[in-house]
């Protein structure tokens, strides 16, 4: 498996369709080191400001999808 750290540098926009949110960045994406103490995995790290951003950005696209449920399901 091959393993990357990425480095989320700025939240663009957020768009959904086909049941997909999806997320423009800009990121750093490099190759990472594994190390005997932590299991195979990406990582994914971002400042408080944009993890904060990336919540709001997530409320209002999950808010689209509730829109658009028919009240039965709500």
């Amino acid at each position: 498996m091959k393993t990357y750290h990425i480095e989320i540098e700025r939240l663009k926009a957020a768009t959904q369709g086909n049941g997909l949110v999806e997320f423009a960045v800009d990121a750093l994406v490099s190759p990472r080191q594994l190390s005997d103490d932590r299991p195979p995995a990406t990582v994914l790290s971002f400042t408080e400001a944009n993890a904060r951003v990336l919540l709001a950005l997530l409320k209002t696209q999950l808010g689209e999808f509730d829109k658009r449920k028919a009240r039965s399901q709500r």
